[in-house]
C-alpha cells in the first residue's frame, strides 16, 4: 500500500509512527476541506446506510458498491463535523479495491487503534492521524461513525452472498 507523502515521511524517521500534532491536524483539515469520495452516487446498485449522532452534527449516508469480489466504490454524503468528515474520507480511500475480508481487516485495525488496543498500523495509512482519539472520549463516535456504517454494509454484503450460494 502506498502511504501518502506526509505519512511516509513520518514512518521513515520513526517507528512506531510519531506524527507531530501539526502534521496530524493538516491531514485532518485537508480531508475535511477537500473530502474524498463525498457524493451521493444516486445509483440503485449501491448499498447505503444512514448514520447519525445525537451528540454531534453528524448525519451521513455511507454508500458502497461491491462488484466482482471487491469494493468497487465507497462514498459518503451528508452533514458531518471535521472529525467525522475526515475519518470517513480517509476510510473511503482505504477500502476501494479491497475484498470484504481486506476491508473488514482495515476497519478492525482502525477500531482497535481508536480503542487503544493492539493494531496493525501498516494498513491504516492516513487514518493513523486518529491514534489519539481515545484521549477525547466525546470524539470517538465522530471518528468511527463512517467506519461503523461501512462495517454494517460489508456485513449485509456478506449475508447477501451467503444467501445466494
Amino acid at each position: 500500500m502506498l502511504l501518502s507523502k506526509r505519512v511516509k515521511k513520518a514512518v521513515t524517521f520513526s517507528m512506531p509512527i510519531s506524527l507531530n500534532p501539526q502534521m496530524m491536524r493538516q491531514i485532518i483539515m485537508d480531508h475535511y476541506e477537500h473530502p474524498r469520495n463525498k457524493r451521493d452516487p444516486k445509483d440503485e446498485r449501491y448499498r447505503k446506510i444512514r448514520m447519525d449522532s445525537v451528540s454531534c452534527i453528524d448525519d451521513i449516508f455511507v454508500f458502497m458498491l461491491y462488484e466482482n469480489g471487491k469494493v468497487k466504490d465507497c462514498c459518503f454524503d451528508g452533514v458531518a463535523c471535521t472529525i467525522s468528515t475526515a475519518s470517513t474520507s480517509i476510510m473511503t480511500e482505504l477500502v476501494i479495491g479491497k475484498t470484504i475480508e481486506e476491508a473488514q481487516f482495515i476497519i478492525d485495525q482502525y477500531l482497535h487503534m481508536i480503542h487503544e488496543e493492539p493494531y496493525d498500523a501498516s494498513v491504516l495509512d492516513e487514518a493513523i492521524v486518529f491514534m489519539n482519539t481515545a484521549k477525547q472520549a466525546a470524539r470517538i463516535k465522530c471518528a468511527t461513525i463512517g467506519w461503523n456504517g461501512l462495517e454494517s454494509l460489508l456485513e449485509e454484503e456478506k449475508e447477501h452472498h451467503h444467501d445466494h450460494k
